[in-house]
């Protein structure tokens, strides 16, 4: 498989993990979304592997082209079912979903780099642009505290679907400097992830396309 990324991206990095947690190897294809000619990501090459212009993109083996983190990860899931990400009762599937949505329907977007750049072109300065950064995620992980179990990882003993999803909105949240103080919930299941190897082969720090 090949991955189309983006060491920073957070929709990346969770499809990283989920290939990781899974023990799938994949060829890391870099794509620089800020190179000085406006991004490889705008480019004719990449957006004739993606019409919207964003990463992640994941080739499987079998050839076929596919878009959009949850997508992907769903796909992964149902093609990879021997190391699975979701719990087999339908009630918890339904919450580790859930959990994951929040992040990536309701955080993730509102920081997304395409909308900070709208926000400036609309006039907004600087620091009303951290703010909003600041309201959005701060919002989000109050949320996904409450949602998250009392052990283990978000839903247990193991890493899962929502954990593919945490710890990569936990890396926003560092970028931009909030502080997690009030998620112990969330802090625990960060130094769980801290000491796997699945986490730190994904970690931004770790791809090859790090600065």
């Amino acid at each position: 498989m090949e991955l189309y990324t983006y060491y920073r991206s957070t929709s990346s990095y969770r499809v990283r993990i989920a290939l990781a947690l899974k023990g799938l190897d994949f060829q890391a294809l870099p794509i620089n979304l800020i190179a000085p000619q406006g991004g490889e990501h705008r480019q004719s090459p990449y957006l004739g592997i993606n019409p919207q212009g964003r990463v992640p993109a994941l080739r499987t083996d079998d050839g076929e082209l596919l878009i959009q983190s949850p997508a992907i990860i769903e796909y992964l899931e149902e093609r990879y079912p021997q190391v699975p990400l979701l719990s087999r009762d339908l009630v918890a599937r339904a919450r580790e979903r859930g959990v994951a949505a929040v992040i990536g329907c309701d955080v993730h977007p509102l920081h997304n780099v395409s909308v900070l750049n709208k926000l400036r072109q609309l006039g907004h300065d600087e620091p009303q642009v951290v703010e909003w950064i600041g309201h959005w995620i701060s919002q989000g992980l109050s949320t996904v505290e409450q949602l998250i179990g009392l052990e283990g990882y978000c839903f247990g003993a193991e890493p899962g679907l929502a954990d593919c999803y945490l710890i990569p909105q936990l890396y926003a949240a560092e970028r931009f400097n909030i502080s997690l103080d009030a998620y112990p919930r969330i802090r625990r299941v960060a130094a769980l992830a801290a000491t796997h190897p699945a986490f730190i082969k994904t970690h931004p720090a770790n791809q090859p396309d790090t600065p």
